[in-house]
């Protein structure tokens, strides 16, 4: 079973890409990557995933936007439940600029046969697509009091937050079920943390599309034994792993 990771670019900025494949109960990073066109994301996405080849793709983005305006039911869950970790989500409606190119990938992961999983039989091969938020998933996979802020600030402690979620990829998430494999940090796929902004950003983007992989693998591997799902396939939906300390209760 394969677990596609992609942190969409809402607008025209370029997306992070992860696949990941569970082999001999391990999670291999198949490949990280970046792509900006629309076009050339789902040639990546076809290329990894062959037709009629079971996968679930989770996508940073609001693929599913049934309100004309104001914020969607999930976007709204993740500041009850989040907020106090600094991790509601941006609100999304149809009279958004994002909101054409969000929905519509989503309906092209359809046309590819991914049907939406808002609910899921656990192990259950299958081609499915979920949308996911890494923020609250990094607060609850590592155990955090908040957010990283790797995305606003000063360019230094931007760098410093990162650099806590490569070595959070690292350290924890090979000790987790399912696991990552355990030299992901030696991977040629795993960039180190630069010091430049665009370089950084590049490197956010991939870090944020493995999160996104790992959450599509969590989802598959658990269902909702050991995750929450924010909303519904009517309403729009956000799939996040719980608590690592609360699954473990």
């Amino acid at each position: 079973m394969k677990f596609l990771g992609i942190d969409l670019g809402w607008k025209s900025q370029p997306s992070g890409l992860c696949c990941l494949e569970l082999i001999d109960g391990k999670l291999q990073i198949l490949d990280l990557n970046r792509k900006e066109a629309i076009a050339d994301i789902l040639a990546w996405i076809d290329t990894f995933v062959l037709a009629e080849e079971p996968a679930l793709i989770a996508v940073d983005a609001p693929t599913l936007i049934p309100n004309a305006e104001g914020s969607r039911l999930p976007d709204k869950l993740t500041h009850k439940y989040f907020g106090k970790y600094h991790a509601g989500c941006y609100p999304a409606n149809l009279g958004l600029a994002f909101a054409e190119r969000t929905v519509n990938f989503g309906l092209e992961l359809e046309s590819r046969g991914f049907a939406h999983a808002p609910s899921i039989e656990a192990q259950k091969p299958g081609r499915y697509q979920i949308e996911v938020f890494p923020h609250p998933a990094i607060v609850h996979l590592f155990n955090l009091e908040r957010i990283l802020k790797y995305k606003k600030g000063r360019l230094g402690d931007r760098r410093l937050e990162l650099l806590k979620l490569y070595n959070y990829i690292g350290e924890i998430l090979p000790t987790l079920e399912p696991p990552l494999h355990s030299q992901i940090l030696s991977s040629s796929f795993l960039p180190e943390i630069p010091h430049t902004g665009a370089a950084l950003k590049a490197v956010e983007d991939k870090l944020d599309s493995l999160i996104c992989a790992y959450v599509a693998a969590h989802w598959w591997y658990w269902g909702e034994q050991r995750n929450l799902v924010l909303g519904d396939r009517t309403t729009g939906y956000i799939v996040i792993p719980k608590s690592v300390l609360s699954a473990e209760c």
